[in-house]
């Protein structure tokens, strides 16, 4: 994080910890706060990965989950980085900016992802660059949200998953997401001028009350525990847009496609609570199992009404027929709760 950004937020309130904010010095009134209250986020566990060059799209296309070639200007989508075996070893947004691509992900795994993209470039005039240290990563969600958005960097994006340019920011990127929520990423100077306009009007919150907003919409992120552990299906990626299934190839391509069409999802991503801490990579078990894991936890943060809630990957007939408990046969029982989209 930005030195002098950081200062700032410590000064609002923030609790830092390796980089991250963790909270802004209550994390109990930040969590039971997030369910009707509107409020702005440091993402500073997050990183940006930025694509130029002129085959800057065609080795994106062919090296994700996503159809780059098709992604229209002002949308963004998620997607996938794969290894042959078809597992992720990395969740993302990705959108579109004029000189070049945008990628989201967990600081957790940027650096891995951004090593093995550049094995690949080979003779293609692609640049990859670690923009972590030059951009600064704002969330914001709630009902005040949109109107204090507008006041500090004029239109929104009206498209779902739309970005932007802010007229006032042309070094920014503004984007809608799943839940009402946005994202920021611009100069950390502009971070700097923003965050106190913001928090007049929404509350500030540390990086887990964030996650839980993500937990709520269906979203896991692949991070440094669970690199490797999930085909896309498994992560419901195909289910928001982030697995295209007609486009050429890339890493991980024909065992994707074929679990497609042979429709064999034996393993699916369900929103739950646990009344026990939780953290992703947690072994699952189902009754149905004998005692053997069935599952891992892809994503988990506090849950504003008590426990942690989680986004499981667990086997479907275990989820929909069976108890399924953390982290040992007897431990604690998922309480499974519906996802904000259907499962097929």
């Amino acid at each position: 994080m930005n030195a002098a950004l950081e200062s700032l937020l410590k000064g609002m309130g923030a609790v830092v910890a390796d980089g991250e904010v963790r909270d802004f010095g209550d994390a109990a009134a930040e969590r039971a706060m997030m369910p009707a209250g509107s409020y702005v986020a440091d993402l500073s566990h997050f990183g940006v990965l930025e694509f130029g060059g002129p085959d800057a799209t065609e080795f994106l296309h062919n090296q994700v989950t996503c159809d780059v070639k098709a992604l229209a200007a002002g949308v963004s989508t998620p997607g996938a980085y794969c290894t042959p075996k078809g597992r992720m070893l990395a969740s993302f947004l990705l959108w579109r900016r004029a000189e070049g691509w945008r990628m989201l992900l967990p600081r957790s795994v940027l650096p891995a992802t951004l090593k093995r993209l550049r094995m690949f470039v080979l003779r293609s005039k692609v640049m990859i660059a670690d923009c972590t240290d030059t951009l600064a990563l704002l969330g914001a969600g709630g009902p005040a949200s949109a109107q204090a958005l507008r006041e500090c960097f004029g239109n929104l994006p009206e498209a779902p998953r739309g970005t932007l340019v802010p007229a006032s920011a042309p070094d920014a990127d503004l984007l809608s997401l799943p839940g009402g929520r946005w994202l920021l990423a611009l100069p950390p100077d502009r971070a700097a001028s923003a965050w106190p306009a913001l928090a007049r009007q929404l509350r500030p919150v540390g990086s887990a009350a964030w996650d839980w907003t993500d937990i709520r919409n269906g979203i896991a992120f692949v991070g440094a525990r669970t690199q490797e552990q999930f085909i896309p299906q498994m992560a419901n990626l195909e289910l928001i847009g982030g697995v295209s299934f007609k486009k050429g190839c890339y890493p991980g391509q024909e065992i994707v496609a074929r679990t497609q069409h042979l429709g064999k999802v034996k393993r699916r991503l369900y929103l739950a609570n646990v009344q026990a801490a939780a953290v992703p990579g947690d072994e699952l078990f189902g009754e149905d199992f004998a005692g053997q894991s069935n599952g891992m936890v892809a994503g988990a943060a506090p849950s504003p009404w008590g426990g942690t809630d989680v986004l499981a990957v667990v086997q479907r007939a275990s989820a929909e027929s069976s108890r399924v408990h953390l982290r040992s046969a007897d431990g604690p029982a998922l309480d499974f709760q519906p996802l904000p989209y259907a499962i097929p």
